[in-house]
């Protein structure tokens, strides 16, 4: 059975946030709040709770495509090969917001992701999970959670997302109702920019 912790977005409180970091240290998996929809997420140091997420996504974990959680952009090089000016210009502009950028990634990744090329970097503008990962210290990854619903892409009720995730994670957070619309992909590992999804993010912001 998964806690349900109920945080607010615009003061998370501190006790809250520390309880969600020892879940992720122990290796727990997380449900919580971004700019856009819910996401899924761990520690993305600790590799069994990774193959967890992979095997609940239902893919190979070295074939999965998860995002990484940043507090800042102040760590990128510990995850992301060096990237021109005018690339982080565009980065500086639209984070936090709700984009997930596509970027070189650097060999100093965790050792899940060793042999990833790319690796795909948010700072979404929510401060229950921008709390999380600056306690923690390192990014959390993260996937969406999708429903099967024909209508609903996403499920944006924090109570229903307990109901159909309570035996499969460890704690859901609910900072209130989500968006139903995902990130806006950009891919910065080329030449030149390439939009993979137009989601939440506009693009006139480029």
């Amino acid at each position: 059975m998964a806690d349900f912790v109920r945080i607010y977005e615009e003061n998370p409180n501190r006790a809250e946030i520390e309880k969600v970091v020892a879940v992720l240290k122990r290796g727990g998996l997380i449900i919580y709040p971004t700019d856009t929809v819910y996401g899924l997420g761990c520690d993305i140091t600790n590799s069994k709770a990774l193959d967890r997420v992979a095997r609940l996504k239902g893919v190979k974990l070295e074939k999965a495509n998860f995002s990484f959680i940043c507090h800042d952009l102040s760590n990128l090089s510990d995850y992301v090969k060096q990237i021109d000016t005018s690339t982080f210009k565009v980065l500086k502009r639209a984070l936090p917001g709700p984009y997930t950028f596509i970027l070189p990634g650097a060999k100093s990744l965790p050792s899940a992701f060793k042999k990833k090329k790319t690796v795909g970097i948010r700072i979404p503008n929510n401060n229950i999970a921008l709390e999380i990962v600056k306690l923690l210290g390192n990014p959390i990854i993260s996937t969406s959670i999708y429903d099967e619903d024909e209508i609903l892409e996403y499920t944006t009720d924090p109570e229903l997302i307990l109901e159909k995730w309570n035996a499969k994670v460890d704690l859901v957070i609910n900072g209130g109702y989500g968006d139903n619309e995902a990130s806006t992909i950009i891919d910065f590992s080329g030449d030149e920019p390439v939009v993979v999804r137009e989601g939440k993010g506009g693009l006139e912001i480029f």
